[in-house]
């Protein structure tokens, strides 16, 4: 039976009869009992998960949606499908709450630069949003401010504030780190995005700073994605955890500016953004007042809802009280339709198929395979879909704070988002390589598939820090991010190159992000896979707690988390 009938049936795969294994290949050995997994689990499963949960009729997965309440029902049911038991305090679901907030499209920004008027329309010239739940938030004639990358880090003796009061002020700043744009690897990391480098830090450093508003000036290299994914991320919608559910500091305002726009102004305001940026490389540099100032009357409409995380557990056969965690993504960007001036005929449905209906289809294949496993894994294994991970890792932030199982009994998070679907690969990309000893047990894995494992090949994209393991990392647990390579079996790492940059310029946060059968290869996804289960099925049959290497900044959590359980259990 197809799941597209059982999907308008039940919602579920409960009557559908599953493939038969796949058939053995050529392909290098599998790790060390990687073959129970890849016995208990066929590439047809794997595909027909995505090809429902990116269908029209999920309606691009967005929080708070009718495309939520299909999405989470049908994670629920095969959940029950394969044998798991409600995780989160006898439920299947975590309610996260949340605020939507949705700015009224004809917003603009009223920059007066030394006297001439630039107004800035939402999408071609930024983007505007508040995080405050205020209906509407006023600014009027607050002065421009250029802070370089808008950081203040003792550890590294920057601070792109000193001596500077914002208080009321709007400020502008660059994408990515300082040494970036520089080529400087004296600066922080270089070309590896730190934390201060993502766009969430610097919006909550302004806001502690007392800002008014802040803008990012937007360029493709320092963002790692056009301004089309910009645009497509902040139009429409807008979710967040209510305040009393998130301590972070938030602001009036915060947006997006396109480098041309910005450069228009800087310009006007006689200076040179591209001279700014050099200076702002360089240790010492000070803030730049602009002569303008920036206007806005943000409308917004405010509800207040809740968003859910679907929680499985398989219980540990001996140490029940210590998990692994397996967690995806279910949601995705929805549907954009209504928009003013919207061409009918367009494609407005965000699927989401790679982004991230393949890893809520990949933690489920991981689920079974741990469910019909031989011996019974010893500790629990929890599998978490989280949700709002698209607006700032919300969701898996939100279980962070009110886990199923304590942080202190988690042995490992391993994340599993947008999978590679181009085929094997003789590498295996570990996003943030160097950071913990989840590594060291992925090693022989990779080893046995005749595999390499090095860091992602583009570090100045902060992908460390923009998946929902790093919600687990800020709080000392170790976690592990793993993908495909690009050196594919099939064309090399041209090939794997040429797919990643197609992906991204085409499909990423768009609704061409959707499920192809055609052009899909699953071979290598199923590899993926069988290396993920191999490093959790390690630790559920063992005693090993993983930590962070030497000099990882959260360690020092992670040695606390481990001294006070060890005091409990004596």
């Amino acid at each position: 039976m197809r799941l597209a009938t059982c999907l308008i049936a039940t919602l579920a795969l409960a009557a559908c009869q599953r493939d038969a294994a796949p058939p053995a290949t050529d392909a290098a050995a599998p790790a060390a009992d990687a073959w129970t997994f890849q016995d208990a689990i066929a590439p047809g499963d794997f595909a027909r998960h995505v090809e429902i949960l990116s269908s029209d009729a999920f309606e691009g997965r967005g929080p708070g949606t009718p495309g939520e309440d299909k999405t989470v029902e049908y994670i629920k049911a095969q959940m029950e499908r394969i044998g798991l038991q409600p995780g989160m305090d006898g439920q299947w679901f975590q309610t996260v709450p949340m605020v939507e907030t949705t700015a009224e499209p004809g917003t603009t920004l009223q920059v007066d630069v030394a006297g001439k008027q630039h107004v800035l329309a939402a999408g071609d010239d930024m983007v505007i949003g508040t995080r405050s739940g205020q209906t509407e938030v006023k600014i009027d004639a607050s002065q421009l401010v250029f802070v370089g990358y808008g950081v203040d880090a003792p550890e590294q003796q920057w601070n792109d504030y000193a001596g500077l009061d914002v208080a009321g002020k709007t400020v502008v700043m660059l994408v990515n780190d300082p040494g970036f744009h520089a080529g400087d690897e004296s600066l922080f990391e270089g070309k590896r995005m730190t934390y201060y480098g993502r766009w969430t830090y610097k919006f909550e450093e302004a806001a502690r700073k007392g800002a008014a508003a802040a803008l990012i000036i937007h360029d493709t290299e320092g963002a790692s994605y056009g301004w089309d994914v910009v645009r497509n991320s902040w139009s429409g919608v807008q979710y967040d955890l209510r305040a009393d559910s998130d301590p972070a500091p938030r602001l009036p305002a915060q947006g997006w500016i396109s480098g041309e726009a910005a450069k228009s102004v800087f310009a006007d305001a006689g200076l040179d953004l591209d001279a700014l940026r050099a200076a702002a490389n360089k240790r010492g540099f000070k803030p730049v007042p602009l002569d303008a100032t920036l206007s806005l009357d943000l409308r917004s409409t405010i509800e207040e809802k809740s968003s859910r995380n679907v929680v499985g557990l398989l219980p540990g056969s001996t140490r029940p009280d210590e998990a692994i965690v397996y967690m995806a993504h279910w949601d995705h960007l929805g549907k954009h339709d209504g928009e003013e001036g919207a061409d009918a005929t367009k494609d407005v449905i965000y699927n989401g198929a790679v982004d991230n209906a393949t890893g809520v289809a990949g933690i489920l294949e991981i689920a079974e395979a741990f469910a019909t496993q031989t011996p019974k894994p010893e500790r629990s294994l929890l599998f978490v879909a989280v949700t709002l991970e698209e607006s700032g890792l919300l969701g898996s932030q939100y279980y962070a704070a009110h886990p199923a199982i304590p942080l202190d009994h988690t042995v490992a998070v391993v994340n599993v988002d947008a999978m590679g679907v181009n085929g094997r690969s003789r590498d295996i990309t570990v996003v943030g390589m160097g950071s913990s000893e989840l590594e060291d047990i992925l090693k022989p894995i990779a080893d046995a598939q005749g595999r390499v494992m090095h860091a992602e090949g583009h570090p100045e994209a902060g992908g460390y820090f923009r998946s929902d393991h790093f919600s687990f990392a800020k709080a000392g647990v170790p976690a592990l991010y793993m993908d495909g390579g690009d050196d594919l079996v099939e064309g090399g790492k041209e090939a794997g190159e040429a797919a990643g940059k197609d992906y991204g310029k085409n499909r990423y946060h768009s609704p061409a992000d959707e499920y192809d059968p055609a052009t899909w290869k699953l071979d290598g996804t199923m590899e993926d896979l069988a290396a993920m289960y191999g490093v959790g099925r390690e630790l559920a049959g063992s005693d090993k707690w993983p930590n962070w290497y030497e000099g990882n900044p959260f360690k020092a959590l992670r040695d606390q988390a481990m001294a006070a359980r060890q005091e409990t259990a004596q």
